[in-house]
């Protein structure tokens, strides 16, 4: 079954787990051009619940080839509980935050790192957990953010490395999405809920 992946990190994680991985983003018509060699019977999109653009074009290329499109949606976490501030978009979160005082641990990765900088106070409040790789590390730098507050490792973490990080660096909130319980998001829950932070959590868009 081959499978298709936007980033070498995700060839590097399905490589032992399935048989041909595709890595590298595609565009509209390059999907096209995939999915049209009659080499698929159906579809299988996994990918995750924010990347809300990809699965839009996944559904098109389908649409224009005519083959079976399926959803595997991961399950949606508990976004409800004290201390617990939902919001649509990032940057209604980021203004929520702007409002607020302490270190904040940031689970969002290297892409949402460039709206994160609109804090007036960024540089001294966030600690940001990346994905260890050199892309992740170089926009970090570029943007300035301090190497003491970049963290690279992998997840998904247990609940209590949660808890020890957000102790660790004295946070008063924990910002994540709700990544189901592939991306850990209830274990980022507990430790919040323990550490007696606020956990401001970007909703999930809703889908059909």
């Amino acid at each position: 079954v081959p499978a298709s992946v936007a980033t070498y990190y995700g060839h590097e994680c399905l490589s032992a787990a399935t048989g041909l991985v595709l890595p590298g983003r595609l565009e509209d018509k390059e999907m096209d051009a995939l999915l049209g060699t009659g080499k698929s019977t159906l579809v299988v999109d996994a990918t995750h619940p924010y990347a809300v653009q990809v699965t839009e074009n996944i559904q098109q290329a389908c649409r224009h080839v005519g083959i079976p499109y399926f959803r595997l949606l991961r399950e949606q976490g508990q976004e409800k509980g004290k201390d617990l501030y939902l919001f649509s978009a990032l940057e209604d979160a980021v203004a929520f935050l702007a409002q607020t005082q302490g270190p904040i641990l940031s689970t969002l990765g290297s892409k949402e790192l460039p709206t994160l900088t609109a804090l007036p106070d960024w540089q001294q409040r966030v600690f940001a957990r990346v994905l260890p790789l050199p892309a992740a590390v170089i926009q970090a730098q570029e943007l300035g953010l301090p190497a003491g507050q970049l963290i690279c490792m992998q997840g998904p973490f247990s609940k209590e490395l949660n808890l020890a990080m957000l102790r660790q660096y004295r946070c008063r909130w924990l910002l994540t999405k709700d990544s189901g319980r592939a991306g850990g998001f209830e274990e980022k829950r507990l430790a919040a809920q323990e550490a007696g932070v606020g956990l401001v959590l970007i909703g999930r868009p809703q889908e059909k």
